[in-house]
């Protein structure tokens, strides 16, 4: 499977996590199913920064679209503008930055590099972000083990994902089913154009803002 169709996937699990979120609150299936869609995400955040041109306009684009999502995200899950819990936006660039940090050659100060990791894990929790700490180590165990052969990787990655999940709550593990769609990536982004990956990115804020309509009876 090549990128583009790992992103649809990923696109579609979250539309039905968030649809069973918003409508179907008691209905578990939704939240199973939407479980798939962060692993991915983590996923094809770093595959992008090993293959991105511009590591900074990747987290500047993340970023931007994470103060874009903020009022739909609040609005669709807790009714009022409270910046209480963050969109899964500011998770993702929180981790890009953690990998950016540790990986870049040009930054000499070991001291930086060491307190990346914790400093991350701390700002997620004080800035309550979606998947809070569990969305930070999912990232850096798709960065660490990039070096590793396919199979080795995803075992360890599966153990990493099971052991943060297990603070979590019970349906987070399905998050494990993530990775078998993942692991048959072939490398290969797919057919690519500007317009189709700022929809990818604009279909976060905007699905959300929809089911708050409709949820909030302005459309049927």
């Amino acid at each position: 499977m090549n990128a583009l169709v790992i992103k649809i996937i990923a696109l579609s699990t979250m539309i039905i996590d968030h649809y069973g979120a918003v409508f179907q609150s008691g209905i578990d299936i939704y939240r199973i199913i939407g479980r798939l869609s962060f692993p991915i995400y983590c996923f094809l955040l770093v595959e992008g920064y090993f293959h991105t041109s511009d590591v900074k306009k990747y987290a500047l684009r993340l970023l931007m679209f994470a103060f874009i999502s903020e009022i739909p995200f609040d609005l669709a899950f807790f009714n009022e503008i409270g910046f209480v819990h963050q969109n899964i936006f500011f998770t993702l660039f929180l981790g890009l930055v953690t990998i950016y940090i540790i990986d870049d050659k040009s930054i000499n100060l070991k001291y930086v590099k060491y307190a990346a990791i914790p400093v991350s894990c701390i700002l997620a929790i004080v800035l309550a972000v979606d998947y809070n700490i569990i969305g930070i180590i999912y990232i850096l165990s798709f960065y660490y083990t990039k070096k590793h052969t396919k199979l080795k990787r995803f075992s360890l990655i599966g153990l990493i994902m099971a052991s943060a999940n297990l603070g979590a709550y019970i349906l987070q593990q399905f998050s494990l089913l993530a990775l078998p769609i993942v692991y048959f990536y072939n490398g290969k982004p797919g057919p690519k154009n500007k317009f189709l990956q700022v929809s990818f990115y604009a279909a976060y804020p905007l699905h959300l803002l929809l089911f708050y309509l409709i949820k909030s009876r302005f459309l049927f």
